[in-house]
């Protein structure tokens, strides 16, 4: 049997006024995932407790088959494995956003996407300047950073109750009352200030200013956590996986089960990723394991940004250059299931994750279909299949039950 998963990050929405009362889902032209609602049946998972927040980290640790209440530390240590960076007990990773703030105000929770080499270059500044052999950063990919705290003996200067927001829930609003709360809050917010003094006329903002950019004007410390303990994906499934992705947070999942993880060429983690390439790989990874996992993070960037036209245009790229070759490169197999679900609702109104069901259609060998036909929001709540627990979805698309 051969699996394919593909992830169209926070897709699922509400219906939008500009698309005459539908949901992007409903107004995309995506004939292949509707393809697979036809063949097989089309559900709904909630993989955001209400007693966590509702963020991608929670989410897909659920998607792919993990209880987040008994296994989820925070964000910034899967992003941490990611980078192979080695976290020891007591250490903390923390995400270290670059971030544009104006008059106390969220302008920009990526910098106006400030790239690789430009963050780089700000957070060996910021480390000369206010790290030392306890704080460490560590550049990712963009505005997508980390610090990581390792604290001296009998140091404990974080808790499961340090609460921080993440800078994308912050869009267009003011951040006086959203600094970092609880033990330890101190230090991330004197960090997180002085950063500005350090990154005020640096090099790159000077040149980011002249070329009509937005400066990094700050880090925005969120996320934090230790390194969660995983059960290997083949010690708890049976099965071999390998994941697609341009995000480190999928990234270090895929490392914590155990999963190979594909690199493509052209995969940018944004709306100009290269979807084409992203589906070549997936279908070529077929031969070589179980089951491929494919994540593209355009949608979910699409709703942050609150653009209708370019969600709906990233649903038709993945729609076209995903769903489609990896299906048709299935059922040329003997036995094969596919299933496509976003992690969680990112909704245009809010420009945020939130909590809530998502849709998803599942098709293959052993899956008997149900009346759906299409493949969206509306199609989902009207069905029976319900998972409130969602990390249970993971066993029933693997073998057919939700026990």
């Amino acid at each position: 049997m051969k699996y394919a998963i593909i992830i169209p990050d926070g897709c699922a929405d509400e219906p939008q006024e500009s698309l005459g009362g539908r949901t992007p889902l409903q107004a995309a032209h995506t004939p292949a995932m509707d393809a697979v609602a036809g063949a097989g049946v089309v559900g709904r998972a909630n993989h955001t407790p209400r007693v966590l927040p509702p963020g991608s980290d929670v989410a897909n640790l659920s998607l792919l088959g993990y209880d987040p209440l008994k296994h989820y530390t925070g964000r910034a240590p899967l992003e941490a494995a990611a980078q192979g960076i080695e976290l020891g007990p007591d250490d903390w990773a923390v995400r270290c956003n670059l971030v544009t703030v104006e008059d106390q105000g969220m302008k920009d929770f990526t910098a106006d996407h400030i790239s690789t080499a430009e963050a780089a270059e700000l957070l060996a500044s910021m480390q000369e300047h206010l790290g030392d052999d306890r704080l460490q950063l560590y550049p990712g990919v963009g505005y997508r950073n980390l610090l990581v705290y390792r604290p001296t003996a009998d140091e404990m200067p974080f808790s499961p109750d340090t609460r921080t927001t993440p800078p994308h829930d912050l869009t267009d609003q003011s951040v006086l009352d959203d600094y970092p709360r609880g033990p330890g809050s101190d230090l991330l917010s004197r960090l997180m200030n002085n950063s500005a003094a350090v990154f005020a006329e640096h090099p790159v903002n000077l040149r980011r200013r002249e070329a009509g950019k937005l400066p990094a004007t700050n880090v925005w410390l969120w996320g934090l956590g230790r390194m969660p303990q995983l059960t290997p994906f083949a010690d708890l499934h049976g099965k071999q996986g390998a994941m697609i992705t341009a995000v480190d947070l999928l990234r270090g999942l895929a490392v914590l089960l155990g999963w190979r993880r594909i690199e493509v060429p052209g995969a940018t983690g944004y709306t100009d990723t290269d979807y084409a390439a992203k589906g070549r790989h997936a279908v070529e990874a077929l031969d070589d394991v179980d089951l491929i996992c494919v994540h593209v993070e355009a949608t979910d960037e699409a709703s942050h940004e609150g653009d209708v036209e370019a969600k709906v245009a990233a649903l038709e790229e993945i729609d076209r250059h995903v769903v489609a070759p990896l299906h048709d490169a299935l059922r040329q197999k003997a036995e094969y299931r596919i299933l496509v679900t976003p992690d969680h609702p990112t909704p245009l109104r809010t420009k945020t994750h939130s909590h809530g069901d998502v849709p998803f259609a599942m098709a293959g060998t052993g899956v008997e279909a149900d009346e759906a036909t299409t493949y969206d929001d509306p199609t989902a709540a009207r069905s029976e299949l319900a998972m409130d627990e969602g990390w249970r979805l993971m066993k029933y698309f693997l073998v057919g039950t939700r026990d």
